[in-house]
């Protein structure tokens, strides 16, 4: 799954990655939680747009916006078919953009988080975004799509975030109506594109922020320690 991630791309890069025509003003990011604002890349009349939607899918027909909190991810597999995800596989898809990912591992009565980065450039995590309205009130909404998890998430849990390559984003940011060319753009990220390194545990909390969250921890160095990343096995 994909619970907690990061931002920290400098607008200008982040431009450049994604093809938007501006560049974004965007603040460093360090601990992005289910419920907050992210931004997210849509195309509209042929154009890539920066929008800011909430993490957690509320589709156009829920009565409470709550239902969003319980739909901050989509299976790949199952998303076309599911009730809350199926308009939006259909019609609206976005990208993601994320400078890495935390996921957890058990330390005795603690969790440890791991911070999964890119080797170069940034994710674009495969994503469906929805509005809601409820009178006065509207929502964007967005979900994270997941895949089945590469050998360096594995350890620590079997889905991941779906990654798209930068040639797939023109095919994914406009759905074609056919779910098996879709789906085939939602495979796992190559585990040798990718670092792992122990996070600091300031990140467990939702409510901090900052540069603190991926500092290393103070404590012996653990399996992941290997100049500060993991190496998966050939």
């Amino acid at each position: 799954m994909c619970g907690r991630f990061l931002l920290t791309a400098d607008p200008r890069a982040l431009a450049d990655y994604f093809t938007l025509p501006d560049f974004p003003a965007q603040m460093p990011r360090y601990n992005i939680a289910p419920g907050q604002n992210v931004p997210v890349v849509v195309e509209a009349d042929g154009a890539r747009l920066l929008r800011t939607m909430r993490w957690g899918l509320v589709p156009s027909w829920a009565k409470d916006a709550a239902v969003g909190f319980r739909s901050i991810n989509a299976r790949s597999e199952t998303a076309a078919d599911k009730p809350v995800f199926r308009a939006a596989f259909r019609r609206r898809h976005c990208l993601v953009p994320a400078s890495g990912f935390y996921e957890w591992r058990a330390s005795g009565k603690k969790k440890q988080p791991m911070l999964f980065r890119p080797r170069e450039g940034l994710f674009a995590f495969a994503g469906l975004w929805e509005t809601w309205q409820d009178g006065a009130v509207k929502l964007e909404t967005c979900a994270v799509l997941t895949t089945a998890a590469n050998g360096l998430v594995r350890p620590l849990h079997d889905r991941m975030p779906a990654v798209l390559d930068p040639k797939d984003f023109a095919a994914w940011l406009v759905p074609s109506g056919e779910k098996e060319r879709d789906l085939q753009l939602l495979r796992p990220y190559p585990a040798d594109a990718m670092t792992a390194a122990e996070a600091n545990p300031w990140v467990n909390d939702a409510r901090h922020e900052g540069p603190q969250c991926i500092e290393p921890p103070e404590r012996e160095p653990s399996l992941f320690d290997g100049g500060g990343a993991y190496e998966p096995e050939a």
